[in-house]
C-alpha cells in the first residue's frame, strides 16, 4: 500500500513493525510533517512494507490484519488503529478494530483466520532482508537508507540531497 502520487519523483519505502515503539513514534511525529510537505503535495510516494520482528508476538498477525484491511481498501485506517492501540493487538482486538473502521467483518475474519496474508507479509520480510533491513523502522528514500525513528529534519536532509 502507498500514499501519494504513483508518479512522484521521490519514493519513501518504510519497513515497519506494528508492535515497534519506534515505528509508532515515527508515525505520530515525523510522518505527519512528511505527509504534509511531501506526500500531500505530490512530491513523494510513501510505501509501507511489513517487517514484523520475531520477538513481537502480535506483529505478524497485526501485519496480516492490515493486509486483510487493504483488500477492502482500508489499509491506512487499520494501520492507524493498530499504531494507536499498540498495547492491544490480540486477534479479538484486531477484529474489533476491523469493525470500528467499517470493514465487512465476515470477509475480514475469514482473511485473518485463514492466514491468507502470511505469504504477503513473508515476502516483505524477505525483500527487506535482501535490502539489508535488520531493524525497524528502516526507510529507503529513492534507494538511500535511513534507519530508526529519525526526526523530520533527517528526512528533509536526505530528500534535499536527491
Amino acid at each position: 500500500p502507498f500514499l501519494g502520487s504513483k508518479d512522484a519523483k521521490i519514493t519513501i519505502i518504510e519497513f515497519s513493525d506494528f508492535q515497534c515503539p519506534y515505528c509508532a513514534r515515527f508515525h505520530s511525529d515525523a510522518f505527519v510533517q512528511i505527509k504534509k510537505d511531501y506526500i500531500d503535495t505530490g512530491k513523494a510516494k510513501f510505501v509501507y512494507r511489513d517487517f514484523p520482528l520475531s520477538f513481537h508476538k502480535n506483529s505478524q498477525k497485526s501485519a496480516e490484519a492490515a493486509e486483510c484491511a487493504d483488500e477492502q481498501n482500508k489499509f491506512w485506517e487499520m494501520h492507524g488503529k493498530i499504531f494507536e492501540n499498540q498495547q492491544d493487538l490480540g486477534i479479538n482486538d484486531l477484529k474489533k478494530y476491523a469493525k470500528e473502521i467499517g470493514l465487512n467483518q465476515d470477509k475480514f475474519d475469514e482473511c485473518l483466520d485463514s492466514g491468507k496474508m502470511s505469504k504477503e507479509v513473508q515476502k516483505d520480510i524477505l525483500d527487506g532482508t535482501k535490502a539489508g533491513v535488520a531493524g525497524t523502522p528502516t526507510f529507503f528514500i529513492n534507494g538511500q537508507r535511513l534507519v530508526g525513528a529519525q526526526p523530520y529534519e533527517a528526512f528533509k536532509a536526505v530528500i534535499g540531497s536527491l
